[in-house]
């Protein structure tokens, strides 16, 4: 089922024994937009420090009493590499990380391919790599591309042909946990009417800027079928995406 990202903010994460804290944000890959972390706010437990859950990690979700399963203990949790979300999270930080919790990393021998900022954006697929008889190497160069869902909103999304909102929230496969679409505010130009762009389109961001560019014009998207946050993304919806756009998009399949 896709999912707004927002609407899972404030989620209870529930460890083996006991309660961790809430989701504060996510943080995600931007070549593949793929949810890698849950930023979890402890409270007074762990003295409010904020910790990096690796998605990896989740178990079962009880989407009736908006809770995140996830298969470690507290003291795993306390005794993790300390996190400053403020900061970009380095590769050594996430290797740090996932030989402490002793799961499989996500990525491959090949990550940077030097176009930091400009999306090639392959097939919405999480590669897993399990660790050579359970170990990581010490090191792994290059920028890991994660990105903070919240420091992302409000970001101004630019068409061919000019700028037509900014980033209000994501809407997320809950199976995959890919970012299917940004979800676009577009009140200071079409009076209040929100519209999904999927990341297919995004041809370049500019992360200084803090602008997004996607491949279509002002016109497409004024016309394209407008999203209604209270109501779910169906079959329906999708058909008429697909019907509008055409070959443009390509929805995810499960």
């Amino acid at each position: 089922m896709q999912r707004s990202v927002n609407n899972l903010v404030g989620y209870t994460i529930s460890a083996k024994d006991g309660e961790l804290g809430k989701v504060s944000e996510f943080y995600f890959d931007d070549h593949t937009w793929s949810i890698r972390y849950l930023v979890v706010e402890t409270g007074s437990w762990l003295s409010e420090r904020k910790v990096l859950i690796p998605h990896s990690a989740l178990g079962l979700a009880d989407w009736k009493s908006d809770t995140f399963q996830v298969n470690l203990t507290m003291e795993q949790v306390r005794n993790s590499p300390d996190t400053d979300t403020k900061k970009t999270v380095s590769r050594q930080h996430e290797i740090d990380l996932f030989n402490h919790y002793g799961l499989p990393v996500y990525w491959g021998d090949v990550f940077n391919d030097g176009n930091v900022g400009i999306i090639p954006f392959p097939d919405m697929i999480t590669n897993a790599t399990t660790p050579k008889d359970n170990e990581l190497p010490k090191t792994i160069k290059g920028d890991p591309h994660l990105r903070s869902t919240k420091n992302v909103e409000g970001y101004h999304i630019h068409a061919n042909d000019g700028e037509i909102g900014h980033v209000e929230d994501y809407i997320v496969d809950d199976k995959k946990w890919n970012l299917c679409f940004i979800v676009v505010d577009t009140h200071n130009w079409l009076q209040g009417r929100k519209v999904l762009v999927s990341p297919h389109w995004i041809k370049q961001i500019d992360w200084s800027e803090e602008k997004v560019y996607v491949n279509l014009s002002q016109e497409s998207i004024k016309n394209s079928p407008e999203f209604d946050s209270t109501q779910e993304i169906g079959k329906d919806y999708e058909s008429k995406l697909l019907n509008y756009y055409g070959e443009v998009f390509k929805p995810v399949k499960n």
